[in-house]
């Protein structure tokens, strides 16, 4: 399969685009439409489907991956962040295979973003155990082994020092606290330290906006493990989703 179509909802924004498979870009000008308020569970997905309409007859049969701020089990959202309090615990596959009339593939958003850098982008020829953060609002993971996913890893909830770990080194908190780069490397050592003790992992791979600045930050780390920064950064949700959606529609074949 050559195409498929991915979906990344956010918080203020639900983009989408047809992603080429074969190169793990999009294969059109993403589209970009405001997340609605409420952002309930029908309400976004009603917003999905004018996403993918406006792309006109290429995304009618294509595999749809659409990714969420929130954990995902069995077709279910579990948690909400950034969204409306109505995910947790809806039905979304159900939800979004009514509203767009076709079956979906849903994954965390983090999860997907892992997936397309594994694949993809920084992490691509690297077989073995790779964790992609993302330092955004909070702390995005994914644990990908060999090319497979463990979903749902959230390790920016690790309780680190008596505190969660995003709450102490996420981008976001960077900027509340209005962090100096030296202050905000001290927080990310012990974090990406901790980490590396638990799980021993190959690679390390840092997306979210604040990689942009990456020189500023991943090269002051001392670490085992060799640390790098993402590569596809705001398509990754969409890349990875569309991966997901593919390989779910040809397992399903």
């Amino acid at each position: 399969m050559t195409y498929a179509f991915g979906i990344d909802i956010g918080g203020s924004g639900i983009k989408g685009a047809p992603v080429d498979l074969s190169a793990g870009s999009l294969a059109g000008e993403r589209c970009r439409l405001a997340t609605p308020q409420p952002a309930t569970p029908k309400a976004v997905a009603k917003t999905v489907k004018k996403v993918i309409a406006s792309f006109g007859d290429k995304a009618e049969t294509l595999p749809v991956g659409i990714t969420i701020p929130a954990v995902v089990t069995h077709g279910l959202t579990r948690s909400a962040a950034n969204i409306d309090k109505k995910w947790i615990d809806a039905p979304a596959s159900d939800i979004f295979a009514e509203v767009l009339e076709r079956p979906v593939t849903i994954l965390n958003d983090a999860d997907a973003a892992g997936l397309a850098e594994v694949y993809y982008g920084a992490a691509r020829g690297n077989d073995e155990l790779v964790i992609v953060t993302t330092l955004g609002t909070g702390i995005g993971s994914a644990i990908v082994y060999k090319g497979i996913l463990l979903p749902n890893s959230e390790l920016g909830h690790l309780e680190i020092d008596g505190f969660e770990a995003e709450k102490r080194a996420s981008a976001g908190v960077k900027t509340n606290e209005d962090l100096s780069w030296p202050a905000y490397i001290e927080r990310l050592q012990r974090y990406y330290s901790h980490v590396e003790s638990l799980f021993w992992p190959d690679l390390f791979v840092v997306g979210g906006g604040v990689s942009r600045n990456a020189s500023k930050f991943l090269p002051f780390l001392e670490l085992r493990t060799p640390i790098v920064p993402a590569v596809l950064r705001n398509q990754a949700g969409i890349v990875g989703a569309a991966w997901a959606a593919a390989e779910e529609a040809k397992a399903a074949a």
